[in-house]
Order: structure tokens, then sequence, then C-alpha cells
């Protein structure tokens, strides 16, 4: 039996019904994976082009909180697989079908759906997380499974140690078998051969599915869980099962170690940012690895300088270091190390400095905003500022424990 073979005997789960409240207010009316990311994308797009590009065809996306805008883009952009070729992504919300509540943890949206199992029969489950970005060829991460007999794989990225005290962190032994497995701990356990690194877990598993269904089992009926695979079934497993971690490369790049989990406002705020960079560590001008994504029909972006424009002055309009997406127009005004989403408008004299601006969103004459989130539609009138007042800023908006400032889509700053 070939690697293809085994993919195809392979179904995906991918986990997008978290509330994302670390994400509040951009979550408040859309799921986290739905979000927009980089411009033209959603961030689930990274870990469904992940799959597309190494030949997973069988994905379930398990929902549950504000999931229509996800459902629609999945719909529009996604709907590209092949069901008389067994070939299929759907959206599966909570079906309550052996139990009457919601999702209580990640291990517990596996157990509400252990009919799909029962009825797809799968040989191993590849679990994933819609809200992660990177570029992952998981055909790597099953030969290694395969290589190693395993039951359950965890895909880990190696981290500086001090970096790792923010994530789960998994010690293993010299054949890459798990002996340990720690939550946000002080003194994180180093990569054997490399004293400054460690291993954090990707939130990235392949189970063989025997022991997936029977585990999942165990922890529904264990009172005391949190229902989760890190905190939980992992831990478990470790004692009994052969639980190994896959060191993760990047697709197409063997030195590359990209991986960001935009589970809070910084984070989404600096993985857009490192987009911005001369040679951005997150490629996406990769035509081995595209990302693929739904686009709206918009014209092209249009930079321009204003015939009139005595109030300003200017005679040019300035971009730097910054990605421009379809349908906008920056007429006369100044973009630099900025991300802006379709149909942003930037007029004569405005200032976008630091800054993620989601479609929709205007910056009026004379206006700046500098390390600011702005949502969907916000429109900041002529002349106003936003970042350049640490305290007024506080007092109006949601701000990030490093600074940055987020106009939520609804806000009138009139």
């Amino acid at each position: 039996m070939t690697l293809k073979d085994d993919m195809k005997n392979t179904l995906c789960v991918l986990m997008a019904g978290g509330k994302g409240e670390r994400l509040h207010p951009l979550t408040k009316a859309r799921a986290k994976p739905s979000v927009r990311f980089g411009g033209i994308y959603r961030i689930i797009d990274f870990t469904l082009s992940n799959c597309l590009n190494s030949d997973i065809r069988r994905i379930y996306v398990l929902t549950q909180y504000r999931s229509v805008s996800l459902d629609r883009h999945i719909r529009l952009g996604w709907s590209i697989f092949n069901h008389e070729l067994g070939e299929f992504i759907e959206c599966v919300p909570p079906q309550q079908r052996n139990v009457d509540r919601w999702y209580r943890g990640t291990a517990d949206s596996i157990y509400q759906n252990i009919y799909i199992l029962q009825r797809e029969r799968p040989e191993r489950v590849l679990i994933l997380s819609g809200d992660h970005v990177y570029k992952m060829n998981y055909n790597d991460m099953l030969a290694f499974h395969m290589e190693k007999n395993a039951e359950l794989t965890v895909a880990g990225v190696e981290v500086p140690r001090s970096e790792a005290v923010a994530f789960g962190v998994i010690g293993s032994d010299d054949d890459f078998r798990i002996t340990t497995w720690e939550e946000k701990p002080s003194d994180p356990k180093p990569v054997p051969g490399k004293p400054d690194k460690s291993f954090v877990s990707m939130g990235v598993y392949i189970f063989d599915t025997e022991a997936l269904v029977k585990n999942v089992i165990s922890d529904a009926k264990d009172t005391s869980s949190s229902h989760d695979f890190g905190k939980d079934v992992v831990l478990k497993m470790i004692r009994s099962n052969k639980v190994f971690v896959h060191n993760f490369k990047e697709a197409n790049n063997e030195n590359g170690r990209y991986w960001r989990d935009i589970g809070t406002l910084d984070a989404y705020w600096e993985a857009n940012m490192d987009l911005c960079s001369e040679v951005p560590q997150c490629n996406l001008s990769d035509d081995k690895w595209p990302i693929r994504t739904y686009q709206e029909q918009v014209p092209p972006a249009r930079i321009v300088v204003p015939v009139d424009s005595p109030e300003y002055g200017h005679d040019r309009a300035t971009v730097v270091d910054s990605i421009i997406s379809g349908g906008c127009v920056i007429s006369g005004g100044t973009v630099r190390r900025s991300v802006l989403s379709p149909n942003v408008k930037v007029e004569d004299g405005g200032v976008v400095e630091n800054s993620v601006l989601l479609d929709g969103a205007c910056i009026g004459k004379g206006a700046k905003v500098r390390k600011v989130i702005l949502d969907h539609n916000v429109f900041v009138p002529d002349g106003v500022s936003i970042g350049y007042e640490r305290e007024q800023d506080k007092s109006r908006f949601t701000m990030s424990p490093n600074g940055v400032v987020i106009v939520p889509r609804g806000m009138s700053l009139l």
C-alpha cells in the first residue's frame, strides 16, 4: 500500500467551533476561523489549503458559534470536491445525537460525532484546528506516523524555550516518543539535542481510529476532565499508548518553522504585520503551495493623486511595505506597513501605519490611524486620529495588552 492509499484512508476533522473570546470584538459576529487575514484570506483558508495541497479530500468542519459567515465562505470558496469520487467538505453543526449540550471541548466534539467515524470507517483520523497560520504537508506527518507504528502522532514546532512558556510543551526521548506534556510550564523541556529549543503543540493530531474512539469515550465518562485533547486525552494516552511527536517543517521550505496560533488580538496583529516584511516568513507567493480562498468580484486596486487637493497639498500617494487588496482606492493618502482588505479607501491626507483594515473600512481626509485594527465597514471621519493618544483610545475602544487599538464593526465615530 502506498502513502497515497494511506492518505485516502485518512479522514480529516477540522475544529472550527470555538467562541474565539480572546479575539473579541472581531469575533462578535463571526467565528474565529472566518476572520479576514492577510487582506484577501480567511484564517481557515490556510488549514484547508494544507489539506488540498496534501491531497486530503474528505473533510468534516465542526462548527458551532456564529457560523453563518464561515458556512458561506466554505460554500462559495471550497465547494470544489467531487462527491462521485468520494471527495467532500461538509460543515457539521452540533447534532446533540447522544447528549443535550454544546461541545465541552475538542475531545467532546469528536465524542459527539462518533457516528461519523462509524459511518466513514477510516483507518486514521487527522484532527486540525481552523485558527492557525502555517504551511504543512500532512503527508510527511502521516509517513512518520506509519513509520513509528504510532497510535497517536502530535505535530510539534520548535520554538525558543523562553517563548514555549505560553504553550503546551511536549517532552520526548531521542526516538521522538512523547514522555511528558505540560501546559505553559515555567521550565519547558528542551528538544533532544537542542537545549535552547522546545517542542510546542501545534494542535495537529493523527490518531489511529480505534485508539481515538476508545479514548474519547473514556474521556466522556470522566467527570473530572475538561474534555480537551491536549489537557486530557493526550496526557492519558502517553501512559498507555504509542504516542510520538512529529517535528514540523514548512512545506517547500526545509528550514522554515513559521506557525502562528492566532488566538489573541496581539497574535492576530503580529501575524498580519509579518506579511509586510520585505521577505515575509510566510510566503504567500509560493505557486507550489498555493493558499486558496474565495474572492468577491471587485475592481483592481487604484493608487491615485487627487486633481485638486489644496487643503492637504499632496502631490502624490505613498504606499510602503504593505498589502493592498482588490477594490482598494488610495487617493492621495499614505499607507505604511499595513494590510488593507478588499474595498478599503484612504482619502486625501489620510495616514495608515502598522494597521490592519478589514473590508470596506474607510479613512477620511486627513484622518490618521496607527497600530489599529479597523473592522468591516468602519469609517474614520475626516481629521480624526486613532492610535496616538493611549489613554483617550483606551476610554473609547478595545485595546490589546500590547497597545493595539480595535474598532469594531458598526461603531460610529462621528
